[in-house]
């Protein structure tokens, strides 16, 4: 359908596309993507143009390895769509300081492991214990206690209550920079190291004496404390002092080869965590010779398990059967009725402009002199996610899949690889004021709908060699094919000095706990998946 804007087309801000001046049209059109007519007035039409959407099957398996995660997942999930969705997380450890002096007789008191998860901070109960009797060292002491509560943030069934548990892993967990898929699997002591009641809240606690108010013991960051097996630590550390498993970093890791987080549940809900924050500290006692007197300080040890080593997100699924028949049935040449779209391995949307749509668009700007002001893919959520009380997705990738005649340095190539880079529009407008990947609307009501920014993606179709023939001999670095755009949960991250982003490759896919059923396509359906122009013509 073809409806004008009735609102004038005013010069706004000039953007070249090459050499293609722009121009704005506010208020329906991007701040990017229009041709400026410089001698006359032009008329805006919206026009929708069908498309191919379909699922993508990812097969459950994404790298999930510490270059992959910049946090981690723990919980599990269960719904009707999806099914059930499990993530445990394995880290290797590293002793802070090698071939270490317990000092002697030393005798293990206890030991921690430290998560500090995401939770929402503007969300906080605080809770004070005037009477509070602290057990230290040399006695107990009369103290104050003040507990400050926060929620983690989750994905799922918000009120549950999780057992986590710590095992030992057994095998040996490759180096830090070894690539890793979340479904390979590592074998860990059955026997618990110990485990955790978790009712879905995290803690600051400071303690303080009433006496004269200094402090007996704080935490600054909300966090998850698991209390381990102290004669496990005993045996696996202090008895192993000056022998060769304590000597060096290359001889620790074969011998304790790492921990394993999980949940023993299989419903509930997802959380996010900083896997490089963790920590293990280990309370011991030792003698200390003063003279003639000996007493026994407290001490700590603290291991690490921070960047440097080892981490892998380990996910496992069991799905339902509407899911797994739709992944079954996916047909990337006629299109999917119903999208599927998850993190951490699940599947991912592909979205094909038909050769027929692109010859309509082509017939436009040959016919009608019509340039391309704006173009964007619209997609809805389906009316089977609609039903669920859980938050839409508000992060997304959004790629370009497309075969290239030339390799960058303008030899020949194969032509029959796939090459993946962030889409046009991102590469040549990232910088512009108003660009952004994609937009969301409706996220409090169904349907929500989501439109992805294609506009000098399309206007390459249309009018340069995009699409066409590979027959030219002369090097062009748009003489190239587009086969689909592909559209997955997680943002793409930043590069470490901040100032843009990583690579295509580097996303939060692979700890991205959002997931949502789409309308594909689907004719007949109001709200199936569509191209949607904005063209400007002479009068």
């Amino acid at each position: 359908m073809i409806h004008t804007m009735k609102k004038a087309i005013t010069v706004f801000s000039l953007v070249v596309f090459g050499s293609v001046l722009l121009y704005n049209c506010e208020p329906d059109a991007d701040s990017l993507g229009e041709q400026l007519f410089l001698d006359g007035a032009a008329q805006g039409n919206e026009q929708s143009f069908e498309v191919t959407a379909f699922n993508i099957d990812n097969h459950d398996t994404i790298r999930s390895e510490a270059g992959k995660l910049s946090s981690a997942v723990l919980g599990a999930f269960d719904e009707d769509q999806f099914g059930m969705q499990k993530a445990s997380y394995l880290t290797q450890l590293k002793l802070s300081t090698y071939d270490p002096d317990f000092g002697t007789n030393a005798v293990v008191d206890s030991v921690v492991l430290v998560m500090k998860p995401t939770y929402a901070t503007d969300s906080v109960t605080t809770t004070t214990d005037e009477s509070y009797v602290f057990a230290g060292v040399d006695g107990n002491v009369d103290a104050k206690k003040v507990v400050s509560t926060y929620p983690v943030t989750k994905f799922g069934k918000a009120k549950r209550t999780f057992h986590i548990r710590v095992n030992e892993v057994t095998d040996f967990l490759k180096g830090s920079s070894d690539s890793v898929k979340s479904n390979q699997t590592f074998a860990y002591d059955a026997t618990s190291l110990g485990s955790k009641e978790f009712n879905g809240n995290v803690k600051t606690i400071t303690i303080t004496k009433d006496s004269d108010g200094s402090s007996l013991f704080s935490t600054t960051v909300p966090d998850i404390r698991i209390p381990l097996d102290k004669t496990f630590f005993q045996n696996k550390i202090i008895a192993k002092k000056d022998q060769p498993e304590l000597q060096d970093a290359s001889n620790f890791i074969r011998y304790f080869k790492g921990l394993r987080i999980s949940v023993d549940e299989n419903d509930g809900y997802l959380f996010q965590f900083a896997p490089d924050a963790m920590e293990l500290i280990m309370y011991y006692k030792y003698d200390k010779v003063d003279g003639s007197t000996t007493t026994r300080p407290q001490t700590t040890y603290a291991f690490s398990l921070g960047s440097g080593n080892t981490h892998i997100g380990s996910y496992a699924y069991n799905r339902s059967g509407a899911y797994n028949t739709a992944m079954a049935t996916s047909n990337s040449q006629t299109g999917d009725k119903k999208l599927f779209t998850q993190g951490m391995g699940g599947p991912s949307i592909g979205v094909r402009i038909p050769e027929t749509e692109i010859d309509k668009l082509k017939k436009l700007y040959n016919d009608n002199k019509a340039a391309i002001i704006s173009a964007k893919i619209r997609i809805y959520t389906d009316p089977s996610w609609n039903n669920v009380n859980y938050a839409k997705p508000t992060a997304f990738t959004f790629l370009q899949k497309y075969k290239r005649a030339y390799k960058e340095d303008g030899t020949a190539t194969d032509q029959n690889k796939t090459v993946t880079n962030f889409t046009d529009d991102l590469l040549n407008l990232s910088g512009l004021a108003g660009y952004t990947i994609y937009k969301s609307y409706n996220l409090d009501k169904n349907p929500a709908y989501y439109e992805f920014i294609v506009t000098k993606s399309i206007k390459d179709l249309v009018e340069k060699a995009d699409s066409g023939s590979y027959s030219s001999q002369t090097y062009d670095p748009v003489k190239r094919k587009t086969l689909y755009f592909k559209i997955d949960m997680g943002s793409f991250l930043s590069n470490s000095a901040g100032t843009g982003l990583a690579g295509y490759q580097y996303t939060g896919t692979a700890f991205n706990t959002s997931r949502a059923v789409f309308v594909g396509t689907d004719a007949g359906n109001p709200n199936r998946v569509q191209l949607k122009v904005i063209y400007g013509t002479k009068k």
